[in-house]
């Protein structure tokens, strides 16, 4: 009776090789013909179960990284979920650092990073802080401006930059007030939010902006009051807060807009 291979390499295209394992293949041998396989393909690449661990450790110590999730693979007649890793010839050796640091950021957590901006109206005499917030035209409530930091973007040039993009005004960040961390809600994974002080400025500013129609329906400064009525009550707790840390409260992190007990 001829015994199954341990390992398997099959082109699935041209210059791609995908490899399978046995469960108690040890990480060395996987690696060999990984780099085996490289010297006659472009890319190797493994589909590896997301319950099954030991593969995953397997596929990342062999110097393959992790590329994400493909949804609805068939396997054996069913549509099932698969990571995928990949190594590609050109790719530096894991012993160099730079190689190393690859394969790490391939798999290591990310968090999604929105960058905001506290903008103030000049004080009216009624003693109540006003602030610059947007309709959405994605959802129906209103937020503080800004957006998510782009890969690379430093979150306080970020602010700045959906600013000019969305609203047609150039406003330098100024200090960062509060990191705000908003757990997973309707549909979206969680994230950090930072909001920046962008001043205190003449009632007419919404008048001098020039709106991006596909995302803003309106600009305008609103009272807490006016806030708690119009935005979700997350971001209501969030402006809160910022506002608290501009008049100099001590409180700079904050979950879901709460300050920690």
């Amino acid at each position: 009776m001829t015994e199954e291979p341990l390992t398997t390499v099959t082109t699935v295209a041209d210059g791609v090789a995908r490899i399978s394992w046995a469960p108690d293949q040890p990480v060395d041998v996987v690696r060999r013909e990984v780099a085996a396989a490289l010297l006659s393909h472009t890319r190797v690449e493994v589909l590896v179960d997301p319950d099954d661990e030991r593969a995953q450790r397997t596929a990342t110590w062999s110097g393959m990284r992790r590329e994400g999730i493909m949804r609805g693979v068939t396997v054996e007649g069913a549509a099932v979920d698969r990571i995928l890793y990949a190594r590609l010839a050109s790719d530096l050796p894991l012993h160099e650092p730079e190689g190393f640091r690859a394969i790490l950021n391939s798999f290591l957590p990310r968090k999604r990073a929105i960058g905001q901006m506290l903008i103030r109206a000049t004080p009216d005499g009624t003693g109540l802080d006003r602030v610059l917030m947007c309709q959405l035209t994605y959802k129906p409530d209103w937020d503080l401006p800004g957006g998510v930091v782009e890969v690379d973007e430093s979150p306080r040039l970020g602010v700045t930059r959906e600013l000019e993009e969305e609203l047609g005004v150039t406003i330098a960040a100024g200090p960062l007030l509060i990191t705000d961390w908003l757990p997973p809600w309707s549909g979206w994974e969680d994230a950090l939010t930072l909001v920046f002080d962008g001043g205190v400025h003449d009632p007419s500013l919404p008048d001098t902006m020039v709106r991006e129609e596909r995302e803003i329906r309106s600009v305008a400064f609103k009272t807490m009051a006016e806030i708690r009525e119009l935005a979700t009550d997350f971001t209501a707790r969030r402006v809160e807060s910022a506002l608290a840390r501009a008049h100099g409260g001590s409180v700079t992190f904050t979950e879901s807009g709460r300050p920690l007990a």
